[in-house]
């Protein structure tokens, strides 16, 4: 990639073995999961139709199982370690679900390294829960990280990017990016881990502000901006005559600088593997972009099924994807490349867009022109009335969250693998993470008047 501003180094953590890729904190002792709590519903499955399959040692009175086998690839002092305060049921579930096992610690590693923001008091968010929506509360996100989280990026936004200018800046901290990422990614290791996936989130928005959206964005003539927007990402490879230009193409615009930057960032953190992963996904993004805004070109009205297999694209998507890269550790390509684990990960993507598309509604509907979001599709549709649409996609998003939950339960279960465990405790962890985000900024979101 062609430099841009100077960047500090960043060293990748060492490749982790399959019996030392489960974090740390699993071998920790944790508290008695409450019930209701998030550790319990991992531990107790998924519910409904269809998934009592999925649960091992069910029972209806259930007892003290007898001792179970070690799970293969985790070492026996992480489980004898963690029965000292985990039910003995919970504790064989566990055991028979590296998903599950996965969760017996929630505690995020400390920072490390000096910070220049002083430490914050931690004080509960605002915002309140879409009454009947699928969701799983989080702890707030550690303090300490979220202040230095926003204080670089706010610098690497405005020093290295120029990503907005200044009558921009109270939108900016609105975003509140920092405690967005921190919540999504309790597991990351340092703070810098954490920076690779705020400068991503960062540029994804700047460019769909810029280019679709919110400021000045339009559909007219939007494949070919996306179109250059993406060789900030997936280089081109050209000839030495036009290689020059191309290369200082890429400074032209904010939304260029910004995945220019982030892009650089992350490809010195990431395996060759997750950093085409990446790119793989956000091609889809894009793809999804240029859906949506040749409906708009057209004036035409998707069908339900033609908008959730747009939304499908045009979704959280790449986030949850790189939760391994984040996290300092990698999902080798062939088990992120397993049919079950892309139903995962389609499913987690699926869900929380449909999450955004609620919390935005009101957002959606006071901005100019037409907007298209899955509560207006369904009305339009299906001929109901505005209430009646938002409660029936509230149900769209509460099937595919249970969706997602079996699936993740399944695939945990028929490949115990402890790397595939981590990446979908990540997965899951981003899930109830963004949705935390939307639910509390209320800078951004309100609720409609429909309870």
């Amino acid at each position: 990639m062609p430099s841009g501003p100077p960047s500090p180094p960043f060293t990748r953590a060492p490749e982790a073995s399959a019996a030392s890729a489960v974090p740390d904190a699993v071998t920790t002792p944790g508290p008695v999961p409450e019930p209701g709590s998030a550790l319990a519903r991992i531990l107790s499955g998924p519910s409904g139709l269809g998934t009592d399959s999925l649960h091992v040692g069910r029972r209806a009175n259930p007892v003290a199982p007898p001792e179970a086998p070690a799970l293969p690839g985790l070492p026996e002092p992480a489980i004898a370690s963690a029965s000292a305060s985990v039910p003995a049921l919970a504790l064989a579930v566990a055991r028979s679900h590296p998903l599950a096992l996965a969760v017996l610690s929630d505690r995020p590693p400390a920072p490390s390294g000096p910070s220049a923001v002083p430490e914050p008091t931690a004080a509960p968010a605002e915002g309140r829960p879409i009454p009947g929506l699928y969701y799983h509360p989080v702890p707030e996100p550690d303090p300490v990280r979220v202040a230095e989280v926003s204080h670089r990026i706010k610098r690497w936004a405005v020093d290295e990017v120029e990503a907005y200018p200044p009558e921009w800046e109270d939108q900016f901290d609105g975003f509140s990016v920092g405690r967005y990422m921190v919540a999504c990614h309790p597991d990351a290791p340092t703070v810098d881990h954490l920076m690779l996936a705020t400068r991503l989130m960062v540029a994804e928005n700047v460019v769909d502000d810029v280019y679709c959206e919110d400021h000045g964005g339009s559909p007219v003539g939007l494949g070919g901006r996306l179109l250059l927007a993406h060789t900030a990402l997936d280089p081109v490879h050209t000839t030495g005559e036009y290689q020059p230009a191309w290369a200082e193409s890429l400074f032209s615009d904010a939304a260029r600088r910004s995945y220019r930057s982030a892009m650089e960032y992350f490809v010195r953190a990431a395996s060759p593997s997750q950093a085409d992963r990446f790119r793989h996904d956000m091609a889809r993004l894009h793809m999804g972009y240029l859906a949506e805004a040749a409906w708009a070109e057209t004036d035409y009205l998707p069908e339900v099924s033609e908008y959730l297999a747009m939304r499908q694209f045009n979704n959280f998507r790449p986030c949850p994807t790189i939760t391994d890269t984040v996290g300092g550790y990698e999902l080798p390509a062939e088990l992120h490349a397993l049919p079950a684990m892309q139903r995962v990960i389609a499913l987690a993507g699926n869900a929380t867009t449909i999450s955004n598309d609620l919390y935005s509604y009101t957002k959606e509907l006071d901005a100019r022109g037409k907007h298209l979001n899955l509560p207006v599709v369904i009305a339009e549709r299906e001929g109901l009335s505005d209430k009646e649409a938002y409660l029936k996609a509230v149900e769209v998003h509460n099937e595919l969250m249970h969706e997602f939950e079996a699936a993740a339960t399944e695939l945990a279960a028929t490949c115990p693998d402890p790397r595939v465990a981590r990446f979908l405790r990540g997965v899951a962890v981003w899930v109830d993470g963004n949705h935390y985000w939307h639910m509390t900024n209320t800078y951004r979101y309100s609720l409609p008047d429909f309870w």
